[in-house]
């Protein structure tokens, strides 16, 4: 774009013109923009000198604009409103929004959060593109690349101030088995869980991760002389638990979809203390003042509010499957 003759511009100049077309008159436009009548026609020579023409020539009706004032006229309006909504914004449509909005998160939240989020997105923005991706790194360096719109997470120790973090609730971490598995009798402990494989579930970002539950107790279950199974895909690691004795440790509050939930039972962890794991909404400074990202933020927010259980319970030695337990 060659900006140098539109540099020589005044915007000022584009307003006076277009309340001349308006007024049709000096005096008159000079009195809507609070100016002197003399300050007015010094303008309208400015005017006439920018764009090579008379612009308005003296009849006994008036001002009576030149075939080049009337051509600028039919566009004028319209490029001033323009400018306009640049600089003050725009009221946010979801209707009429037509766009892609990127989120990321672990397939575990999803599975909870999404089947009540996409239809609500789905009523209100029906042209909006939802892209949803559960395996990312560093997923702070691409929110501030503009890479990510969002990624629910479980808290990390430390967030800078060019982020925006809002807190989603807890969960308790538990030990997931089909319902007619060993361990579902008796007490659970470290030595009763080494003898039976385990389904590590990926998690993006794990290492950065603020766990309130002892990193030293999970690593317990690296044993190498006990079978594993390393995944990303939740249902099919919920499918290998139904049908074998592999238990996978993952939060809680995955139970409570019910295509999760069927047949499995969620075991508290060994130890005596409670323990939870903190989630949360990222965001960056960039898109602070975005109607989209504000609006986005407002809906994931009220989901989760709707998701939540009236008075979460505390996990027991032993959960039903698919009892609501969670405040995330």
């Amino acid at each position: 774009m060659d900006t140098r003759e539109l540099a020589k511009i005044d915007l000022n100049l584009l307003i006076s013109l277009q309340i001349l077309i308006e007024e049709g008159s000096v005096s008159r436009a000079a009195g809507r923009l609070f100016i002197t009548q003399p300050a007015m026609s010094k303008t309208l020579s400015r005017l006439r000198q920018v764009f090579n023409d008379p612009l308005f020539t003296r009849s006994s009706h008036g001002m009576q604009p030149t075939p080049r004032a009337e051509e600028l006229a039919a566009d004028l309006a319209n490029i001033l409103g323009d400018i306009n909504q640049l600089v003050t914004g725009t009221e946010f449509d979801p209707a009429s929004f037509n766009g892609e909005i990127t989120l990321a998160l672990s397939e575990y939240i999803g599975v909870t959060l999404l089947p009540a989020l996409a239809p609500r997105l789905q009523s209100q923005a029906p042209r909006l593109r939802i892209r949803i991706i559960t395996r990312v790194e560093n997923q702070l360096e691409k929110l501030a690349q503009g890479n990510l719109d969002f990624a629910l997470q479980i808290r990390r120790a430390n967030y800078g101030s060019d982020y925006r973090i809002l807190e989603l609730g807890s969960s308790p971490p538990a030990i997931l088995v089909r319902n007619d598995h060993p361990l579902t009798q008796g007490d659970v402990n470290w030595e009763r869980l080494s003898q039976f494989p385990v389904i590590r579930l990926y998690i993006s970002d794990w290492e950065q991760a603020d766990l309130k539950l002892s990193s030293e107790d999970f690593n317990r279950m690296q044993d190498p002389n006990q079978g594993s199974l390393e995944i990303s895909h939740l249902m099919t690691a919920v499918e290998i638990l139904r049908n074998t004795n592999y238990y996978m440790p993952g939060p809680a509050f995955i139970l409570q979809n019910p295509a999760v939930g069927g047949h499995i039972s969620a075991l508290s962890p060994p130890g005596e203390e409670d323990i939870s794991v903190d989630y949360v909404l990222v965001g960056h400074q960039r898109t602070a003042n975005s109607p989209l990202h504000n609006w986005l933020w407002d809906e994931i927010t009220g989901t989760i509010r709707d998701l939540r259980p009236a008075q979460p319970g505390k996990l027991r030695q032993r959960v039903a499957a698919g009892s609501a337990y969670s405040t995330l």
